[in-house]
């Protein structure tokens, strides 16, 4: 094993019931680098996780950690050897304060007493290192996501990590945030902590990494210097073929029926928005974080109540009291978080699929059986990548389970479509099938508002485009006037 390298997997299978994850994977880690690992949704990212925390343990392979061969890893052992994973989502006590949280089950004591004193110095001392302005009594809970993510990175220094496993950690992040983060970490590897970084933003890849290993299918394509790649040979690393092949889109036919219309609508800090959506149209909507994008979903789909003006489905005006107004109006809404509000996690497919469905059935008795007929035919439908209707969501990837909330509309019998961020926290393989599902409903004769700040997603997929700004639709684009320039500049305003 090369002297600078502190990590060195080889040959790693693993395989969960009914699917092979890595098949003969090779990685390797050097001391004070930041590797980042790209790869689709379901390519083996979250796998690698779980082998070097020690969660899952592989069937094959070795793995050398300084210079060491690893037998029967497990969780203890990992963080014993100085393997600490920050998760996506955060992971700690929000009732507890900065200093329990760092030292939970492993409390400094003097004697058979809790030395309190030493942890409140140690984490003053750490925060102090990460230039954090948080206090070590600060309840958790109350801390911005921002300042979870220092409380955990400094939660693995003071157990001494000597590498450390960033997953997606900048999901829910400002610009502003990101940039601390980066910080943080380019200090860690100033004193020889080594990174491993998995992000989807491939901006953020090529802002922070030494080299990218880049999984696909479970087994390594490449191992690059950051400095040899460009976004084009990343993106076909990924997903095998030519980044030129993306954001393409069949242009079918739209039909001149008026299916949805709003007319001044208002509330929800929405301000006299007026718009309509014809049959197998993608109407898209643009602005600003804070312009009232989502905020208009709400109204339309009855999660909030409009103050005034009209909506008409198919030329009826209707009121959207609740979304189980909208749902029984054959509407559905694909939420921009997923994992909060479109999934029951915890769940089965068999459970989270047929759940809209149950509002139009005439008995109060639910058919596991149909149910699981109904999954398995959206499974197929869709080729979400599971072993069985009873796998758990949350054991799915990010594309997978969006695939799921789509298969959860679709067994409702919907015809009109919102998507909000449809493809946010998903890969670029991943995108693309999101995308032709979406075409799809289009060919069946389905509308569609999509919601979405990825503006090659944007200038793609949509028809027509609305810019939101401060509330109000400030332009309302046809497909021949739609450019990034012109949707950028009615977003901010100097158009």
């Amino acid at each position: 094993m090369p002297e600078d390298l502190i990590l060195d997997m080889k040959g790693i299978w693993k395989s969960y019931p009914g699917v092979s994850v890595f098949e003969g994977f090779d990685f390797d880690l050097r001391r004070g680098e930041i590797h980042c690992i790209c790869g689709e949704n379901g390519a083996g990212k979250s796998t690698l996780i779980k082998i070097l925390s020690g969660a899952h343990a592989p069937e094959r392979g070795t793995i050398l950690f300084e210079g060491r061969p690893v037998e029967n890893l497990n969780p203890h052992s990992s963080m014993q050897m100085g393997i600490q994973t920050i998760y996506q989502e955060h992971n700690l006590f929000p009732l507890l304060d900065v200093v329990e949280n760092l030292y939970a089950g492993n409390q400094i004591t003097n004697g058979l007493v809790i030395d309190r004193p030493t942890m409140v110095r140690k984490t003053r001392e750490v925060l102090e290192y990460l230039h954090s302005n948080v206090s070590p009594f600060e309840r958790v809970g109350r801390l911005s996501s921002s300042e979870q993510k220092v409380v955990e990175i400094a939660k693995a220094l003071v157990q001494e990590a000597k590498v450390i496993i960033f997953d997606e950690p900048t999901s829910s992040f400002s610009q502003v945030e990101t940039d601390h983060l980066f910080q943080i970490i380019k200090r860690l590897v100033q004193n020889r902590t080594s990174i491993v970084y998995i992000s989807h933003h491939l901006e953020e890849v090529f802002r922070i990494a030494d080299r990218v290993t880049v999984i696909r299918d479970g087994r390594k394509v490449s191992t690059r210097p950051i400095a040899d790649l460009t976004e084009q040979t990343l993106i076909r690393d990924m997903v095998g073929r030519d980044v030129s092949l993306f954001y393409q889109r069949d242009r079918l036919p739209i039909g001149e029926e008026v299916v949805f219309e709003a007319r001044h609508l208002s509330g929800n800090g929405v301000h006299d928005v007026s718009f309509t959506v014809r049959q197998g149209e993608i109407l898209g909507i643009a602005g600003m974080d804070g312009s009232g994008r989502t905020e208009l979903a709400e109204l339309l789909f009855g999660v909030k109540r409009a103050e005034s003006g009209e909506i008409l489905v198919r030329g009826r005006r209707v009121r959207m009291k609740t979304p189980l107004s909208a749902i029984q109006r054959a509407m559905c809404f694909i939420t921009e978080d997923r994992q909060a509000l479109g999934l029951f996690l915890k769940h089965s497919l068999s459970r989270n699929i047929p759940i809209v469905s149950y509002t139009r059935t005439r008995t109060p008795f639910a058919s596991p059986s149909e149910d699981a007929r109904i999954s398995q035919h959206y499974i197929d439908e869709l080729k979400i990548r599971t072993p069985s209707v009873s796998q758990l969501v949350v054991q799915l990837s990010g594309g997978n389970q969006q695939k799921v909330v789509l298969a959860k509309w679709f067994a409702s019998g919907g015809e009109f479509f919102i998507f909000d961020e449809p493809t946010r926290g998903i890969d670029v393989g991943a995108k693309e099938e999101i995308y032709r599902i979406m075409v799809d409903l289009l060919r069946r004769g389905r509308s569609i508002i999509m919601i979405s700040s990825d503006m090659p997603e944007l200038l793609a997929m949509s028809d027509r485009i609305i810019v939101m700004r401060d509330g109000a639709a400030s332009a309302l684009l046809e497909k021949d006037d739609i450019t990034q320039e012109t949707v950028l500049r009615h977003a901010i305003g100097v158009a």
